[in-house]
C-alpha cells in the first residue's frame, strides 16, 4: 500500500531517507569486491573476464566468444518484429534530432589590441557503453547512449552487455546497437566489464569515456575508474516525483508511479499533492493496478519501501519539497504546468501536463533518459553530446597586448614566487625587435 503523509516534517525526513537509500547501506561493504575485480581484470585481462562471468553469471566463455559475431548481429534482425524495428528507427530519429540541437560549437572572439580568445570542442577518441541485462532488455538505453556519442563525432564506440542463457544477447538490443551505429559488441557485464573498458584486455579495447547505467557493482566500478577514464554519472535506482493538482486523474498518476517502481525493488515513486482525496484515490488505484502485475513482487517491494504520497498545503510547498529531493524524473500533472516551471530548480527531466507520462521520455521523445539520480540533479545534467566531448581553451596575444599586461603578470609571479613565469614575459616585452604574430583572421573555421 502506498503510504500517505500529511506532516511536512515527516515528509522532509522521508524524502531525505529515500534520497540516501543507496549511499548509506550498500556502497561501503561492496567496494572491496569491486576493487578486487578491477585489479584482477587489469592484471589478467580476458582470463579474469571469463572467470568472473563464470562465477557471477554462471556462464562459461572462451576468449573467442567475448565479441558478438557478425552472424549474430545479422540474425538479430530476423528475431525482431517490424513494429519494434519501426519503433527503434523512430526513437533513433527523434533522439538524434534532439541531440544535434545541443551539439557544442567552437568559437573565438577578437578583442582589442590583438587578443584572441576562444574554445575548441573536440570529441573523445573512444567511448564505451554499458547496457544492463538481467530483469529486462534495454534497447532504449543503447540508443540513448550511442546516438549522442555518434553525434558528438566519436570515431570508435564499443558496447558491453551481460550474456544471457546460451551466451545470447537480446536481439532488440543488438538491432538497436546496429541502428545506432555500433558493430563492436562484447558479452560481458558487471564490474568486470567496466574494468575491461577502463584498462583494456587482449580482446576489448580501452576507451576514454564510459557511460550507461547498471547495478551497484557497475556504479561502484565506474566511480573507482573515474580519473583514468571519464564517466557520465553514478546512476542510482530510478525515481519519479509527481506533483499533481486536484484535477489529475488518479488512474494515470498511479500508473506513472508504478512505471518507476517496476524497474527495481529500490526504485522510488513519490506523489506530492495539495489534494487529500487525490492521494487517497491514487493509493487505492496503485493497489488495484498491482493485482496480477507481471512484476508484482519487486514492484510491491519498491512501493512499500520507497513509495509515498505527500499531502501539502499548496503547490508552492510541493515545489519546495521537489527542490529538496531533486528528482531524476519530475511530472507536473496540473492545469498550468508552465506557470509552475519557474518554481522548479532541480530535476533531471521535467514532464509537463496531463498527457506527458515519463515513459515518453524513456523511449523516444528525444531528450536523454540517462539522468542524475539520488539528489544529483542539484548539480548534474542529463547525458548529452557534451558527455563525449571536451574543449580546449584558445589564447593568442599580440606583442602590444602582452606588453600592456606585463606589469600585472610580473606582480603576480613575484607574489607566487615563480620567477621563470615572469621571465618568460619580460624576455618578450623587453626585446628590441619582438617577433610579430601572424595576422589575425576572423574565420571561425580556424577552431
Amino acid at each position: 500500500m502506498l503510504r500517505i503523509i500529511h506532516q511536512l516534517t515527516e515528509a522532509k525526513t522521508e524524502l531525505q531517507r529515500i534520497c540516501n537509500r543507496i549511499h548509506d547501506d550498500q556502497m561501503v561493504h561492496k567496494e572491496a569486491t569491486v576493487r578486487e575485480v578491477l585489479h584482477a581484470v587489469k592484471r589478467q585481462g580476458d582470463q579474469a573476464l571469463i572467470q568472473y562471468t563464470a562465477d557471477f553469471d554462471r556462464i562459461t566463455l572462451i576468449p573467442e566468444q567475448l565479441r558478438v559475431s557478425g552472424a549474430e548481429l545479422d540474425a538479430a534482425y530476423q528475431q525482431v518484429s517490424k513494429p519494434l524495428l519501426d519503433a527503434i528507427h523512430l526513437a533513433c530519429q527523434n533522439i538524434e534530432a534532439f541531440h544535434r540541437q545541443r551539439l557544442p560549437k567552437s568559437w573565438v572572439t577578437f578583442e582589442s589590441d590583438g587578443v584572441v580568445l576562444g574554445k575548441r570542442y573536440t570529441p573523445v577518441d573512444r567511448a564505451g557503453i554499458y547496457v544492463p541485462g538481467g530483469r529486462a532488455a534495454y534497447p532504449s538505453t543503447v540508443l540513448m547512449n550511442a546516438i549522442p556519442a555518434r553525434v558528438a563525432g566519436v570515431s570508435k564506440i564499443v558496447m558491453v552487455t551481460p550474456p544471457g542463457p546460451g551466451l545470447g544477447v537480446n536481439p532488440a538490443v543488438l538491432v538497436a546497437a546496429q541502428v545506432a551505429g555500433i558493430s563492436e559488441i562484447y558479452r560481458v557485464g558487471g564490474a568486470q566489464a567496466i574494468a575491461a573498458l577502463a584498462y583494456g584486455t587482449e580482446t576489448i579495447p580501452s576507451v576514454d569515456v564510459i557511460t550507461g547505467p547498471g547495478n551497484i557493482y557497475v556504479t561502484l566500478a565506474k566511480q573507482l575508474v573515474f580519473g583514468r577514464v571519464g564517466i557520465d554519472s553514478l546512476a542510482g535506482p530510478s525515481e519519479v516525483l509527481v506533483i499533481a493538482d486536484r484535477h489529475a486523474d488518479p488512474t494515470h498518476v498511479a500508473a506513472d508511479l508504478l512505471a518507476q517502481a517496476e524497474h527495481d525493488p529500490m526504485a522510488a515513486a513519490i506523489l506530492i499533492t495539495p489534494s487529500a482525496p487525490l492521494a487517497e484515490a491514487v493509493a487505492l488505484e496503485v493497489e488495484r493496478q498491482l493485482t496480477d502485475h507481471p512484476r508484482q513482487t519487486l514492484t510491491e517491494k519498491a512501493i512499500a519501501n520507497y513509495g509515498l504520497a505527500i499531502v501539502v498545503d499548496g503547490l508552492e510547498q510541493a515545489c519546495e519539497l521537489c527542490n529538496q529531493f531533486a528528482p531524476e524524473h519530475l511530472q507536473l500533472e496540473m492545469v498550468d504546468p508552465w506557470d509552475w516551471l519557474q518554481h522548479i530548480r532541480h530535476a533531471g527531466a521535467i514532464f509537463l501536463g496531463y498527457s506527458t507520462p515519463e515513459a515518453i521520455g524513456d523511449y523516444l521523445a528525444g531528450p536523454n533518459h540517462t539522468l542524475p539520480t539520488s539528489g544529483a540533479a542539484r548539480y548534474a545534467s542529463p547525458l548529452a553530446t557534451e558527455t563525449f566531448m571536451k574543449h580546449s581553451s584558445l589564447i593568442q596575444y599580440s606583442p602590444g597586448a602582452l606588453q600592456a599586461v606585463s606589469g600585472a603578470i610580473s606582480a603576480l609571479t613575484q607574489a607566487e614566487g615563480l620567477p621563470s613565469h615572469g621571465e618568460s614575459v619580460r624576455l618578450r616585452t623587453e626585446a628590441e625587435e619582438p617577433i610579430q604574430n601572424l595576422d589575425s583572421n576572423n574565420d571561425s573555421n580556424l577552431v
